[in-house]
């Protein structure tokens, strides 16, 4: 009986041996192998009736370290994160040009100044005047050019999340399918570390499209999930899509087999299409919503100075842009005093009109004074015109002409509203024009009429600053008994029907409307419809107020140089309009280039610059902004350069920690075949020991 024990302990000796050295062999072919995960034999003392009978091979496992997996695939996403978003980003700035380069965007404007600053020394110059023209012209195309690339870079990302997308689904699909050959090959015994291999090498290049959380089954193979927990393999594979359309578009959700059926929205927090979306969603937009508030300050410095200047002759008509207002609403609010000049050709003036915003009145050639109200403006000042000239206000423009060969030309005086003159509020005289609302500074007060239809209806959609939907709340403006904007901002802010749970919207000192989320989650709003209207084919409420990242991205595409101008420099405005001149004396002569002086000096103004991008609401020259702006497209790119450098840096170190453990040695395999080769030998010596002992003892057998 103890001949057979030990028949069958060497017999599982030499099984256990030639096991250890098939996968020593293995490991040794497969040295070079890229994700190879080096194997070995679990063994253990095979007991009989508590006495020890050899020992059994209970599989074949991979040598792994879960935490320097983790660790391997956190850093790999990170890494392909961070070079993804400074890839992209390095080609955002390059779009501005070289900031050392004449051409460089943010300098433009100082050309801009330099040429209105020679035509003040000689304003009978066309040269100086269509050199001025092509400045401006030039500086707004730029932007348009800018606008348009940054456009294009977004859509470039969001092929590249499609692409990710497909790649992903795909890697999903097969790491589900190989739990099958794993869990088979475990329950028969066999090795399932080929399968396991190729999983994980799915695995890890999932892992660099998107971080995932990964836990073994009981039964064999692996269940990979998303961030916030959303099943994606391992009972069935989820199929992920990605939103690049819509209102909010730049999410992606997850379709899970026969699980819930709508798509459920997932987080994730590195990987490539990460860093995608930080682009898609914060990054991108952000730099064009820069881009659009310097652009529309640059514009309204430059009509500031154009409406407090005049051409010589002065224009038979001045025609103002769309404020999106009634008359009665633009009207309100003012402040101090201005002057329309009706003048003759040669500058003379003809008639003067006072407008005291402040008193409520109005006075004729310095005569008596005559009260008006915001209603009876237009009226008043008609009337004040007398045959001179006349008024009018059709679809939100205020336009004033003069009657025969005579001209219109405005004194800036003191009057206020959002910061802007009477000319300048209703651009009366604008150097650059626009194709939509330039600016949402509409001077609206909380005690102003909001004017728009009462029970029409907006619905925003709240999401988080990674682009996942929150909430979409539908709007309904305010019936005719509450007509205020106070009202308006209410119903907004509303905690049932509005925003009020996510953030708040805040009417400034300048009329302009902005949401603020609360924290922690920071909400951002974006216009899923608007159908509201302000009277009677008057802007909606977001386009009025630019609500949206959307509307915002997109205004520094939309300046033009006026038309007029551009078609005829000779009718820059580049006089200024004199009224303390002696009767009969010219009020604008041509040889006057103090307006232009007056242009190529709006750089040097303060300007209030709105909230935009990773900027905060800011009082600076354009000089300085531009400054800011430039400087800060420039960091942002050299941080996340030097990001995807460190967190490259860091990949290499964890995979190299990982690879000390996972891979293949060959001084150690070489160790290991002595080794098994020696037990080998060693249990075929025993066996040969007990067949000679079998074989005497059979011999002494009579």
């Amino acid at each position: 009986m103890s001949l057979n024990i030990a028949m069958m302990t060497a017999t599982s000796g030499l099984q256990a041996a030639q096991a250890a050295l098939t996968a020593v062999s293995d490991n040794i072919a497969n040295v070079n192998t890229p994700g190879y995960v080096r194997k070995s034999v679990v063994q253990q003392q095979r007991v009989v009736q508590g006495a020890g009978a050899g020992v059994d091979v209970t599989g074949v496992q991979r040598v792994t370290d879960q935490y320097l997996q983790t660790a391997s695939m956190n850093a790999g996403s990170d890494a392909s994160r961070f070079s993804a978003y400074a890839v992209q980003l390095n080609n955002a700035q390059g779009l501005f040009g070289d900031p050392s380069g004449s051409n460089y965007f943010f300098n433009l404007p100082n050309n801009i100044f330099a040429d209105f600053a020679s035509a003040a020394n000689d304003p009978s110059s066309t040269l100086q005047r269509s050199q001025a023209v092509n400045s401006v012209s030039s500086f707004l195309s730029a932007a348009d050019q800018i606008n348009a690339q940054l456009s294009t870079l977004t859509r470039t990302v969001d092929s590249k999340l499609s692409d990710d997308v497909t790649q992903a689904n795909g890697l999903l699909s097969q790491i589900d399918k190989l739990n099958s050959d794993i869990q088979r090959a475990q329950i028969t015994g066999g090795d399932a570390t080929g399968s396991q291999n190729i999983q994980g090498q799915l695995v890890n290049q999932l892992s660099t499209l998107m971080n995932v959380r990964v836990s073994e089954k009981a039964q064999g193979g692996i269940e990979v999930r998303s961030t916030e927990g959303v099943l994606l393999a391992g009972n069935g594979a989820s199929t992920l899509t990605y939103n690049s359309t819509g209102a909010t578009p730049g999410y992606i959700t997850a379709t899970t087999p026969g699980g819930v059926p709508t798509p459920q929205t997932i987080t994730m927090s590195s990987g490539e299409m990460r860093g995608l979306l930080d682009l898609r969603n914060t990054k991108l937009p952000g730099i064009s919503d820069q881009l659009g508030e310097f652009v529309s300050r640059t514009a309204q410095d430059l009509n500031a100075a154009s409406n407090a200047s005049s051409a010589s002759p002065p224009p038979t008509t001045l025609s103002g842009r769309n404020t999106g207002l009634d008359l009665p609403t633009a009207v309100s609010n003012f402040s101090g005093q201005s002057t329309v000049a009706i003048t003759n050709a040669s500058g003379v003036v003809q008639r003067t009109v006072a407008i005291d915003f402040t008193g409520g009145t109005m006075s004729v050639n310095a005569g008596p004074a005559t009260a008006f109200t915001t209603a009876t403006f237009l009226s008043q000042l008609n009337t004040s015109l007398g045959a001179a000239g006349s008024a009018a206000f059709t679809n939100g423009a205020l336009s004033i002409s003069a009657t025969g060969a005579n001209g219109v030309a405005i004194d800036k005086g003191t009057a206020q509203k959002a910061g802007q003159g009477f000319s300048q509020f209703f651009g009366l005289n604008d150097l650059v024009t626009s194709t939509g609302v330039s600016t949402y500074d509409t001077g609206l007060t909380g005690t102003d009429a909001n004017g728009f239809a009462p029970g029409s209806q907006m619905t925003l959609r709240l999401s988080t600053p990674g682009g996942n939907p929150i909430r979409d709340v539908t709007i309904t403006v305010p019936p005719a008994g509450t007509p205020t904007m106070s009202d308006l901002v209410n119903t907004l802010n509303n905690n049932v029907n509005g925003v009020g749970l996510y953030g708040a919207f805040t009417l400034d000192a300048q009329g302009g409307l902005a949401f603020s989320g609360n924290a922690p989650q920071n909400a951002q709003v974006s216009v899923v419809a608007d159908n509201t209207q302000r009277g009677v084919g008057g802007p909606s409420i977001s386009q009025l107020f630019g609500i949206g990242v959307q509307a915002r991205s997109t205004r520094a595409g939309a300046y033009q140089v006026n038309p007029t101008l551009a078609a005829n420099p000779t009718l820059l405005p580049l006089g200024t309009l004199n009224l303390g001149v002696a009767a009969g004396q010219p009020a604008i002569t041509p040889g006057d280039g103090s307006g232009a002086l007056t242009l190529s000096q709006a750089g040097q103004a303060t300007t209030l610059f709105k909230t935009a991008g990773d900027l905060g609401s800011v009082s600076m020259t354009l000089n300085d902004y531009a400054a800011q702006l430039g400087g800060l497209i420039g960091r942002d790119a050299q941080t996340a350069q030097s990001q995807s450098t460190s967190a490259t840096a860091v990949q290499t170190a964890a995979d190299a920690q990982r690879q000390s453990v996972e891979g293949v040695n060959i001084d150690e395999e070489l160790i290991h075949l002595t080794t098994y080769q020696q037990a080998y030998t060693a249990n075929a010596r025993m066996i040969q020991a007990t067949k000679d002992l079998f074989t005497v003892l059979d011999s002494l057998i009579p």
